[in-house]
């Protein structure tokens, strides 16, 4: 019998995640039967997704996430033994027995990770799994950014908008990268080349931010939401596309702020007002915005197509990759809430 360990979900967050709101427990697993295999968690991921989803989530279950898995015993001849594959479902477990069939959504449960080529197993929770396929197609399919153009992306010293922003470098556009600390600022401008850098802490945001986009903003990744978006969309040229990944900033707050705002109009040269939660609709139909939010499983039967191409770029030079690693199982908590609080720059993994 295989002991496995798993973080059970036993209270649904409030504000910031507690770590009273997890359970560690252990659990005995049966033998597997015809078409299961049992694997063994390598490396986890934590993501924001997770705090966001978590109101979905049935107490008792364990939580949500993916894995970087090796196949330590299996009566599945899709998945043999020695294979390291990504368990897109398995969650906080150390063991799992699985059939690697689809859910009834037609949502993979667990895929073979193609050859590395040499690159880091742990890449298939980042780059090379869903934070760089939500970037590739998320930006590619919903911004169509054309050379020239200028991009701002929020989150971008995080695992999806440090793509987002390299891709957008691949296709010809300026970069404004949007992020919390001078440190990762450094990071974006001098390794990643973005353009510009803004803190979205700075009490001068909004004056950066116009005098970073002199010509406006043509396509914006929102990973972020609130405030900071509101004005960066109030920037944004007629015609400007909107890709809204996530809104982190408000993902912890117990209410949401409320209230009357004034705001200027960057191209009408005139102030307006409205309720914060409708602020954005005014740029959305003055300039003939399109904003359109995703989940990147909408291009599942493409997959393997986002992984192929950013392990190319990454060969040739073109995409630089960074991991924040925190080693061990009993960490996964603390790795989880660092990185609700931008404590990572890259992906956020647990090594086991």
């Amino acid at each position: 019998m295989v002991k496995a360990r798993k973080y059970v979900f036993q209270k649904q967050f409030e504000g910031l995640p507690k770590e009273t709101d997890l359970k560690l427990v252990e659990e005995e697993l049966p033998p597997i039967k015809d078409g299961e295999f049992l694997a063994e968690a390598v490396f986890l991921s934590v993501d924001p997704y997770m705090r966001a989803y978590a109101p979905q989530l049935p107490l008792g279950s364990t939580f949500i996430g993916s894995q970087v898995a090796k196949v330590i015993e299996s009566k599945n001849s899709s998945f043999p033994v020695g294979q390291y594959i990504v368990g897109n479902s398995f969650g906080w477990r150390t063991h799992t027995i699985s059939d690697g069939k689809p859910t009834q959504a037609g949502q993979l449960t667990a895929w073979l990770i193609p050859d590395p080529e040499g690159l880091p197993l742990s890449y298939s929770l980042g780059v090379l799994g869903m934070p760089g396929n939500t970037a590739y197609f998320g930006f590619l399919e919903i911004c169509r950014p054309k050379s020239g153009e200028t991009v701002v992306v929020t989150g971008a010293a995080g695992a999806v908008g440090s793509i987002v922003g390299q891709i957008a470098k691949i296709k010809g556009c300026t970069v404004i990268g949007i992020a919390g600390s001078e440190e990762k600022g450094k990071w974006l401008v001098d390794e990643l080349k973005f353009d510009r850098f803004i803190n979205y802490k700075d009490k001068d945001f909004e004056k950066k931010l116009k005098a970073a986009t002199p010509k406006g903003v043509d396509c914006y990744f929102d990973n972020v939401g609130g405030e900071i978006s509101t004005q960066i969309i109030n920037r944004m040229n007629k015609f400007g596309r909107i890709s809204v990944c996530g809104s982190i900033s408000g993902y912890n707050d117990k209410e949401k702020a409320r209230g009357m705002r004034f705001w200027w109009h960057p191209v009408q040269n005139y102030y307006f007002f409205t309720f914060l939660a409708g602020a954005v609709q005014f740029a959305v139909v003055s300039q003939q915005l399109k904003m359109e939010g995703f989940i990147v499983h909408r291009w599942l039967d493409r997959w393997f197509e986002g992984i192929k191409q950013n392990k190319q770029w990454i060969k040739e030079g073109k995409l630089k990759y960074r991991e924040s690693v925190t080693e061990g199982f009993d960490n996964m908590f603390k790795a989880f809430v660092d990185m609700l609080q931008g404590g990572n720059t890259g992906k956020a993994i647990v090594k086991v």
